[in-house]
């Protein structure tokens, strides 16, 4: 009887947090995401702005029972994350972990894909598309992994066509999905391939034009180098890549980018904001917590908390209108019977727990303090050289507020007279937890000198507004103030 009563207890308390969860307010109530009016952010139809934090989830609806995609959603969910990334179609063929086939007849043929009293692999596309809503979150799909899918010639221009039109009719009318082509794949990569990329965005967009689309490439290129003038790109992103300066393993004919750069991500985003037409651009795959630097042997240096958050801090501060995260386990749900890619330390399920995973809100609330999507980079706000590799020193203003984004806790001179103010009030601020001290009033150009001596990791934000703005009061201990003061 008492095992009854619990039982009865434990169920109406799931019900009940269910039914909160249904209540809470979704980011889509304000309408529909689309490109803010000066072409650098993502808003809401009612001008809302929309910072984009994103979590790498690749292999989430193949390799995930539905019980672990709401597990692992909700997680994600409590650390701020609002946008995940994931591959429906990563290996040809693709089966789910309920043994399920994308393309169950063995061509792209979807007119009988929906079988009565069949769970088939749609239906489970389906059920992650709506656990994310009820969570709040955008499902950022890949549409396939074109470095498996497409490179290898599974996928023609018909079957692009076929599949994009699927896709769009299936999904148009879902509040939270955003479109992502490509897939770790340069597009000119071989003869053809550019008209199949084309295709399948413009096949999906002629049937969905609610949702936002953008194109993924492989490491260290940039969907603006390919499509930046393609009506159907709204956005531009880029894959910054795995590797540490330095790290070409001998490639010196057709590296993309200039040699001894590969950490800087910020020159992606630099390149791509400087084009026309005006697109709003994001690293949409940077190096990944618990990954071996290179990818190619765990012998090497694994990349830590500390270098994770200084490439979201670079590409936001230098205009990206938000970052993506990504763990190695997680990004391809890594559990011990299987055989994993690039060396992971831990299973998926406890590597959601690590460090930078829960550090990279501070990054948002950090922003969404202050009306970001006014702002725009601003190097000029640093005096003098701001510095080579892990000492550039970064920054990004509006009118009335500014941040320079210091690695490696260095002194910098600060020009404070490029915001409004005849005094500015000047913060510390930490990335790792959200920490910030109060260090006074201000005006002109001012050395500022960190505590805690010269390392890399010992990263710290300088944030500093016109005085006579409130954006955060100076007895403030940390970002999450208001809900602190909330408590007494």
């Amino acid at each position: 009887m008492r095992k009854s009563i619990l039982l009865l207890v434990v169920m109406l308390l799931g019900l009940t947090a269910a039914q909160a969860q249904y209540r809470q307010p979704k980011p889509w109530d304000n309408g529909r995401l689309k490109v803010s009016d000066n072409g650098r952010y993502l808003v809401f139809e009612n001008g809302k702005p929309f910072f984009w934090q994103g979590e790498t989830a690749w292999l989430l609806t193949s390799r995930l029972q539905r019980e672990e995609i709401d597990f692992f959603l909700r997680d994600r969910a409590r650390k701020g994350f609002n946008v995940v990334q994931v591959s429906i179609f990563h290996y040809w063929p693709q089966f789910n972990v309920y043994g399920q086939c994308t393309l169950p007849y063995g061509t792209w043929d979807f007119k009988k894909i929906d079988q009565p009293g069949v769970y088939g692999y749609w239906d489970h596309v389906d059920y992650a598309v709506e656990a994310a809503a009820r969570n709040g979150m955008y499902l950022a799909i890949v549409c396939t992994w074109g470095s498996e899918i497409v490179r290898a010639g599974h996928m023609t221009v018909e079957d692009a066509k076929k599949y994009g039109k699927f896709l769009g009719e299936r999904y148009k009318d879902k509040p939270n999905i955003i479109w992502i082509i490509g897939g770790d794949i340069a597009p000119d990569r071989m003869p053809g391939h550019m008209e199949i990329w084309n295709a399948l965005a413009t096949s999906i967009k002629s049937v969905d034009k609610n949702h936002l689309m953008t194109y993924h490439p492989d490491g260290r290129r940039s969907s603006a180098e390919f499509f930046n003038d393609a009506e159907w790109l709204d956005f531009n992103a880029f894959q910054s890549g795995h590797r540490r300066y330095g790290q070409n393993f001998g490639q010196t004919q057709g590296y993309p980018i200039e040699q001894g750069t590969e950490e800087d991500n910020w020159r992606y985003v630099e390149k791509a904001y400087a084009m026309t037409p005006v697109k709003p651009v994001i690293d949409a795959e940077p190096s990944y917590e618990g990954l071996p630097q290179g990818l190619r042997s765990a012998d090497e240096p694994y990349w830590t908390p500390a270098e994770i958050r200084r490439y979201g801090y670079w590409s936001v501060f230098a205009g990206s209108f938000g970052h993506t995260y990504g763990d190695n386990a997680v990004m391809q749900f890594y559990i011990p019977s299987i055989i994993p890619s690039f060396f992971p330390l831990l299973p998926w399920y406890e590597a959601i727990n690590e460090p930078a995973s829960g550090q990279m809100q501070y990054l948002k609330k950090l922003m969404c303090t202050f009306p970001f999507t006014e702002g725009r980079p601003d190097q000029s706000v640093i005096v003098g050289d701001p510095g080579q590799k892990h000492d550039r020193l970064i920054a990004t203003r509006g009118d009335d507020y500014l941040l320079v984004y210091d690695y490696t806790n260095k002194e910098m001179e600060v020009d404070l007279d490029k915001i409004s103010g005849a005094e500015k009030k000047v913060f510390w601020y930490l990335p790792e937890n959200g920490k910030l001290t109060y260090i006074g009033q201000y005006a002109g150009k001012q050395h500022f000198l960190p505590d805690g001596g010269y390392g890399a990791g010992k990263d710290k934000v300088l944030v500093a507004f016109d005085a006579s703005k409130d954006y955060i009061p100076t007895d403030a201990v940390s970002i999450d103030w208001q809900l602190e003061r909330r408590r007494f």
